[in-house]
């Protein structure tokens, strides 16, 4: 899948390396890995600020209701963000997005991210809001 072709971030902002999994209008999976390089890990802050976490969840939301025709998907709002871990270099963080609502171009789902099966952030309620092609 090219991802470059469902969402707008590019470098340095895509906080997406792979989707694996994609049910259509229901939930999809994939993950990044964090490395060394990126622009967030400095000497201050050796790990994946959690709400950029946060951010590739909702980048990942984008897969299970959009495709190459049809738009681009904008964090909206969020609601019951957990904060339980951290993500270092090294590490990659598998994402999870599940549809819970689809109405009128707003997509309410629900988010996971974890490492090596262990949950470092938890989202009640991100909020999508589906942009389409005129």
């Amino acid at each position: 899948m090219d991802i470059s072709s469902i969402i707008p971030h590019r470098y340095p902002f895509l906080m997406v390396d792979r989707v694996l999994e994609v049910e259509p209008g229901k939930s999809v999976r994939g993950y990044k890995n964090v490395t060394r390089n990126e622009w967030f890990i400095t000497d201050q802050c050796n790990y994946m600020p959690s709400m950029i976490i946060v951010e590739a969840l909702a980048q990942i939301g984008a897969f299970a209701i959009l495709n190459e025709n049809n738009g681009y998907g904008f964090l909206s709002s969020l609601n019951g963000i957990e904060f339980l871990g951290n993500a270092y270099p090294g590490d990659r963080i598998e994402l999870y997005y599940e549809v819970i609502k689809n109405k009128r171009g707003f997509i309410l789902g629900k988010g996971e991210a974890s490492i090596d099966g262990k949950v470092i952030v938890r989202a009640e309620e991100i909020m999508i809001y589906v942009q389409t092609n005129s």
